[in-house]
C-alpha cells in the first residue's frame, strides 16, 4: 500500500474531512483496546520500538542499533516481530538458512543476522519463548499498539521529513491512533534525520516532559563506492524517497528509480524489467537491504544492497535509557 499524498502535513482538503468520521472510530478503538487489554508482564524486560503512524519511520534500525548495544554491553537480548508478510503460523524463532520472506517476512530476516529473533502474531508467546531460549532482554519490532505485552520501555520513532503527517487517524491521516494518546504511553521519542516537520514542538505541546532522542540513518562505507556511479535504484519500503535521498547523498548517479508497495514480493516480470533496463544503460542495481531480502535468489546476485545505520546524535541519553530498564547501557 502506498501512502495517499493527503496524509502528508500541510495536506488534507476534502478528502480528510470526509474521512474523519471514520478516523474518529479508529482512533476510539485503539485507545479502548489499549485501557482493556491484559499487558502481561515478560519475564525480562521488554523494550517496544514503535510509531504512529503507518508506514516506514525507521523502526526496524532502531531496533537494530538497540540491540547491538546490549550485545555489545553483554547482553543477549532477542527481536520479536509480528512477521508481518510471513506465511507460518504461531511462534516460532527465525532460521534463515530455512526461511525465507515469505515464511516469515522481511524484517524478521534482516533482524534475524543481528540476534536471535522470533515472530508471533500473539506477543505474549513469542516472550515466554525468548525468555525461555535465554533472552536477557526483548526488543520488539513495533507493537506499540497492541496490549498483550506490558513495556518496559516505549520509544516512538518518527521520520522527520514526515512527522504526524496531517494529524489526523486512519483514514484520514496516517496515524494509528492520536498523537496525545501515544505520548501518553511512550517513554521517549526518536526523530530521525532533520525534524522539518516540526514534531519535536508537537511533541512538546503534549508532553512538555517527554525525552526526545534525534538520530540519522547513514549509509556505511561500502555504499560510498557508489559515488559517482550509474545506477537503477528500486526500493517497496514505507516511503520510497528517503532511499532515493540516500542514493543522492553519496553521491550515486540515479539513471532511474522504481517505487513499489511496501513489502512487494518481486516476481519474474520485476526481474526482467530491472535487470533489462540496467543492461541497457550500463548501470548497476541497487536497493535496500529490506527490498533484498525479498528478491528471487538467482536475482539477488545482479543487486547491491544499499546499507545503513543508525548514528544517534546523544550517545549517553539512549545510554541511559537503555540502563534503567536493561542494566545495559552500553
Amino acid at each position: 500500500m502506498k501512502a495517499p499524498d493527503f496524509w502528508r502535513q500541510g495536506h488534507g482538503g476534502l478528502n480528510a474531512m470526509m474521512l474523519a468520521p471514520f478516523g474518529w472510530i479508529y482512533g476510539f478503538v485503539t485507545e479502548t483496546r489499549m485501557m482493556t487489554g491484559n499487558h502481561w508482564k515478560a519475564a525480562v524486560p521488554v523494550i517496544c520500538v514503535g510509531n504512529l503512524v503507518a508506514g516506514g519511520a525507521g523502526k526496524t534500525p532502531i531496533a537494530i542499533s538497540i540491540v547491538r548495544r546490549l550485545i555489545e554491553a553483554g547482553g543477549t537480548p532477542h527481536f520479536l516481530s509480528r512477521g508481518y508478510g510471513g506465511g507460518k503460523p504461531g511462534t516460532l524463532r527465525v532460521d534463515p538458512q530455512n526461511h525465507g520472506f515469505r515464511d516469515v517476512g522481511d524484517e524478521p530476516l534482516l533482524l534475524s543476522a543481528i540476534a536471535p529473533t522470533w515472530v508471533s502474531s500473539d506477543r505474549r508467546p513469542g516472550c515466554e519463548a525468548a525468555a525461555g531460549a535465554g533472552a536477557s532482554a526483548i526488543v520488539m519490532d513495533d507493537g506499540f499498539q497492541n496490549p498483550a505485552v506490558a513495556k518496559d520501555l516505549s520509544l516512538i520513532v518518527v521520520d522527520g521529513g514526515y512527522g504526524f503527517g496531517n494529524g489526523r487517524v486512519i483514514p484520514a491521516g496516517p496515524l494509528r491512533e492520536t498523537v496525545a494518546a501515544g505520548l501518553n504511553r511512550a517513554h521517549a521519542v526518536v526523530i530521525i534525520g532533520k525534524d522539518e516537520t516540526g514534531t519535536a514542538e508537537t511533541i512538546l505541546k503534549h508532553a512538555a516532559k517527554m525525552p526526545i532522542l534525534h538520530a540519522s540513518l547513514e549509509p556505511d562505507a561500502e555504499a560510498g563506492q557508489l559515488s559517482g556511479k550509474p545506477v537503477v535504484a528500486f526500493a517497496g519500503i514505507g516511503r520510497p524517497d528517503k532511499f532515493l535521498a540516500t542514493l543522492r547523498t553519496i553521491g550515486a548517479d540515479v539513471l532511474a528509480f522504481h517505487s513499489f508497495p511496501d513489502h512487494h514480493p518481486y516476481g519474474t516480470d520485476d526481474t526482467h524489467r530491472l535487470t533489462g533496463e540496467a543492461e541497457k544503460s550500463g548501470a548497476r542495481l541497487v536497493t535496500t537491504e529490506k527490498d533484498w531480502v525479498r528478491l528471487p535468489d538467482a536475482f539477488r546476485e545482479k543487486v547491491t544492497p544499499v546499507r545503513a545505520a543508525i548514528v544517534w546524535q546523544d550517545e549517553a541519553a539512549i545510554a541511559r535509557l537503555l540502563e534503567k530498564v536493561a542494566g545495559h547501557g552500553a
